[in-house]
């Protein structure tokens, strides 16, 4: 199963009377469960997605304490916030798995705080099912804020960064 038919099938379930659903393909299984007592908000719902195979086991540890920043986010974040009287955009992660800043245990970060992105330039890694899974800059802009320590588990819809966009002139 690809990440486009996973995709679908969440839409699906947002979409559907559906409050869980499991399927398993290939010796792969995948539940999808709605949260509880959001079936009637259907276009507010974010279904959790836990994935059955072998645990992936990260190939960077470190230890870093859990602050409110890192820990995993338990409602829904609104993709876009205000700060300081300007819009960000956040850079969401489109499925459970992995964070990771650097292509590489020895790489540099794809990005630092302060980094001016353009618009498809990759920021990060989400390896979820042993796929790396590059997530993109959805604009041009500067990041401002990094929520994810590298290494830590994200889940679907967990904001990771949010960037102040630039005005083009």
């Amino acid at each position: 199963m690809n990440l486009k038919e996973l995709r679908d099938i969440i839409q699906i379930i947002q979409e559907a009377d559906i409050d869980e659903l499991e399927i398993e393909r290939e010796g792969v299984r995948i539940r999808i469960k709605k949260r509880p007592g959001e079936s009637s908000r259907l276009s507010q719902s974010i279904p959790t997605v836990p994935v059955v195979p072998a645990p992936i086991q990260p190939s960077i540890s470190t230890s870093v304490p859990q602050t409110p920043e890192t820990q995993s986010v338990s409602a829904p974040v609104p993709p876009q916030a205000k700060t300081e009287g300007k819009e960000l955009v956040s850079v969401i992660s489109p499925m459970v798995g992995t964070f990771y800043r650097t292509p590489g245990p020895d790489a540099d970060p794809y990005v630092e705080l302060g980094s001016i992105v353009k618009k498809g330039q990759v920021v990060c890694i989400v390896e979820a099912m042993k796929l790396m899974n590059e997530i993109e800059s959805e604009v041009d802009g500067k990041i401002v804020k990094i929520l994810i320590e590298n290494g830590q588990p994200v889940e679907y819809g967990q904001v990771l960064f949010q960037v102040e966009p630039t005005q083009n002139v």
